[in-house]
């Protein structure tokens, strides 16, 4: 009751930027207690509790946008008035993130590895299916190829991921916010260990005279994740939130009303929109961010 009551979704949408510290405060306080109580399944019990702690929010701003939905006319007016919730969502998504990544860097090692032990099996995994197997390019028309197919295979992937937070948000209201804040913790622990292990190579010289350094490899491994990241996980909000919203509509209206069509006509124009964005960052993911890092 403390945590959820912190925030309503109106005062969140006037200010996106006060969900980010709520993220970082949501994430922290899962994890503490995760490790507290559950330390043996700890990656797994900070996610859920992190979930139930946004979930009331996300519940109230569906109910918010559907309402919205039925009455505002005109697509376009539809779409600015959803991107407030949706940036007040990217800030508590980010918050997330930053919260799991510092965290990451702050325990001692033996705790980050009970900590975030699912999570780096993920990104193992995900390397491995994607990076496994070495490309031998001989021309560039061989490079091209190759890149092609990962690009069909991330994008592939991430369309999966967007029909499960459309699912998720159909069948369980908020439930697009479990598979967000899974991302959240593969993320933060991805950029946690890249950060890791460019410190390591400083490690030597550590001292006052290298906080440059720290900061800097911190900034370069958010803004690593970042390019292809901001669009993609916009993505799967938007998509979270069109699940919510069909969700909202069944339950209080007649299936043949024509509030219930206005409503499933906007809720086809967010999944188009995130279908986009996610071809958008899979382009950058797989052809912008190799060529800087």
């Amino acid at each position: 009751m403390v945590l959820e009551s912190l925030l309503g979704p109106k005062r969140a949408e006037r200010n996106p930027t006060s969900l980010f510290l709520l993220g970082v405060l949501y994430a922290s306080i899962a994890l503490f207690l995760g490790l507290w109580i559950f330390k043996n399944q700890a990656s797994l019990v900070l996610v859920f509790l992190t979930v139930m702690a946004a979930i009331p929010l996300v519940f109230r701003t569906n109910i918010l946008e559907e309402k919205r939905a039925m009455y505002l006319k005109g697509e376009i007016k539809l779409l600015r008035a959803h991107s407030r919730a949706l940036l007040a969502f990217i800030f508590l998504f980010f918050g997330f993130v930053i919260a799991f990544s510092a965290w990451y860097l702050l325990l001692p090692e033996h705790l980050v590895q009970s900590t975030f032990n699912s999570q780096i099996e993920t990104i193992r995994s995900i390397n491995g299916n994607l990076f496994g197997a070495p490309i031998v390019a001989n021309s560039a028309i061989d490079t091209n190829f190759a890149q092609s197919g990962v690009f069909l295979q991330i994008f592939s992937n991430n369309i999966k991921v967007l029909l499960f937070c459309i699912f998720f948000s159909f069948f369980y209201g908020a439930g697009a916010i479990f598979i967000l804040t899974w991302n959240a913790s593969v993320i933060g622990t991805a950029i946690g260990n890249y950060i890791r292990t460019n410190l390591a190579t400083i490690a030597v010289e550590s001292g006052f005279s290298k906080i440059g350094s720290y900061l800097s490899i911190y900034s370069l491994g958010l803004f690593r994740y970042a390019i292809h990241g901001i669009p993609e996980i916009l993505a799967y909000f938007t998509a979270g939130l069109a699940g919510g919203i069909i969700s909202v509509a069944i339950i209080k209206h007649d299936l043949d009303s024509k509030y219930f069509r206005k409503i499933m006509l906007d809720s086809l124009d967010l999944i188009i929109l995130a279908v986009l964005l996610l071809f958008a960052a899979a382009l950058l993911e797989v052809y912008i961010t190799p060529l800087i890092f």
